[in-house]
Formats: C-alpha cells, structure tokens, sequence
C-alpha cells in the first residue's frame, strides 16, 4: 500500500491544500541523489512520478514510485537518514519543508493528531511488511482494519487531484 494513501486519507481537505501551497514540485534526472546517507534532509518528499531506490552503501534495499514518501523517518526523530534515495529513471516529486510542516504542528491541534496517526499507520504498515519478509509472517497478517481502507479510499481521490494540479503546474 502506497504510504501517502494513509497520510492523504487522515488529513482534512484544507490540510491537504496548505502542504500543496507550502511545497513545491522538483523533477530528478536519471542517477540524480535526492538523499545521502548521513546527512541532514530539510523536507519530506512524496514521488509523483518515476522511480527512486532506497540505498543502504551498494546495496539497493527497494525500489519506490509513485504515492511513496521518503523522509518521514528524519522527521520523526531528528536524525539524519540511514540509506540514500537516488533517482534511476527521470521522477518528479513533491517536497514540503519539515520547518513549515512543525510550524503547523504547533498552531493547528486537529492537523498534529491527523499527520502524526497516518504516520503510525504507514510505519506500522511497513514493519508489518518487514517482518512478513523476514519469515514471520501470521494468517491474519493479510487482513487490513476497515477504518484504513475508508482512508485509503479518500486518499486515493485525494493523490489523483493533486496529480492533475501538479500537471498543471
């Protein structure tokens, strides 16, 4: 499940447009590094289009495209990444400053409770995800909580009008 779905599927409307209007699109060349290991990262980044790799050292550990986000780690505990992210095909992606984003963490209650549950969701999700890969994975693993997939579903419309605005763009 791509992981902007739960962070579009949590946020209200004008949330959504106020990290629309705070952002910006930016478009990686092929073999373009977004992100190097080790060093600070100042925004989060959502891919709109294309493919970045997930690198930790030589070893590539995924390949990530379009409705992914990358930085949320960074953000969350204030370190810098663990693996690089570089583009392998030409990819745009959408980045919003973490600055802006903590700014509105601290005025606005409702947003903080919203951003900060889709964050759980989706780092939930992607351990889940690790551990089946690791050969532990239960029957019930497969099933997903019907409030994610109401969510999900609002996410879904939500990614595809901010495509078609970014196209725009």
């Amino acid at each position: 499940m791509k992981k902007v779905l739960f962070l579009l599927g949590y946020l209200t409307d004008l949330d959504i447009e106020w990290m629309i209007d705070q952002g910006a699109k930016t478009t990686l060349s092929s073999g373009q590094q977004l992100i190097d290991k080790g060093k600070e990262i100042d925004t989060i980044v959502i891919i709109l289009s294309g493919q970045l790799s997930i690198v930790d050292g030589v070893h590539e550990i995924a390949l990530i495209g379009p409705g992914e986000i990358v930085g949320e780690m960074s953000f969350l505990e204030s370190r810098p990444p663990s693996v690089s992210v570089v583009a392998t095909q030409e990819s745009t992606v959408y980045q919003i400053s973490k600055k802006m984003i903590h700014q509105r963490l601290e005025t606005d209650m409702q947003f903080r409770a919203n951003f900060y549950y889709a964050l759980a969701l989706f780092l939930s999700d992607r351990l889940r995800k690790t551990t089946n890969k690791l050969g532990y994975a239960t029957d019930d693993d497969d099933l997903i909580d019907t409030n994610v997939l109401d969510g999900v579903a609002r996410a879904g419309s939500r990614f595809s009008q901010i495509l078609h605005r970014f196209s725009e763009a």
